[in-house]
């Protein structure tokens, strides 16, 4: 583990924001450990500084600069907006939105026709959130560079369509609810992600 992902975990730590337990993803997938941005991105120098450095890391991964960046909500929405201060970039955000809930630019937001943009998200654990925002931000006809992340659940294997770079990667189990061992222990889960059970 990289020292800057080691400082990143234990900045979550001393948050509290790295539980551990049985919960629910916002994947539909279980998991015994959580990692709940919120209690870190509430301060607003910890904010600051991890869109700065994941700014950085963006940076590195790109060879254009980024007009936009664009955010899932609500998970993604003070470090997209850290992130974009930091590459002196515009900030939008998707909303989830009529019956299908698919990811939608709300809000009067726009895009224009070959914009280059990057997808920044919270917490990556199958891609899912992320590659939505991406083929969003596409179909308005920008240009997707590359995503980033505070933290990328996957251990690395989540493909998303584009580069992409988290501060910490970690392995992090996930189960099936029909094949989760917490819940054959009968280990009440837990949602505390921005969608409900």
């Amino acid at each position: 583990m990289t020292p800057q992902a080691a400082s990143v975990l234990e900045l979550f730590r001393l948050r509290g924001a790295y539980l551990e337990g049985h919960f629910r993803l916002t994947s539909g997938l279980h998991s015994s450990q959580y990692l709940q941005s919120a209690l870190v991105l509430q301060y607003p120098e910890a904010a600051e500084e991890l869109g700065r450095r994941l700014a950085s890391e963006l940076r590195r991964l790109t060879r254009s600069p980024a007009d936009l960046v664009v955010s899932p909500a609500l998970g993604g929405l003070i470090i997209g907006h850290e992130v974009a201060r930091a590459l002196g970039a515009r900030f939008l955000f998707t909303e989830r939105d009529g019956p299908g809930r698919q990811m939608a630019l709300r809000r009067g937001f726009q895009v224009e026709r070959g914009q280059n943009a990057v997808v920044v998200e919270d917490v990556i654990t199958t891609g899912g959130s992320t590659r939505e925002v991406r083929e969003v931000v596409e179909a308005a006809g920008a240009r997707v560079l590359a995503a980033g992340s505070l933290i990328d659940r996957s251990g690395g294997q989540a493909d998303i369509g584009v580069p992409r770079v988290a501060l910490a990667t970690l392995a992090v189990s996930t189960h099936d609810p029909d094949q989760c061992p917490l819940c054959a222990q009968g280990i009440p889960v837990v949602k505390p992600g921005s969608r409900p059970c």
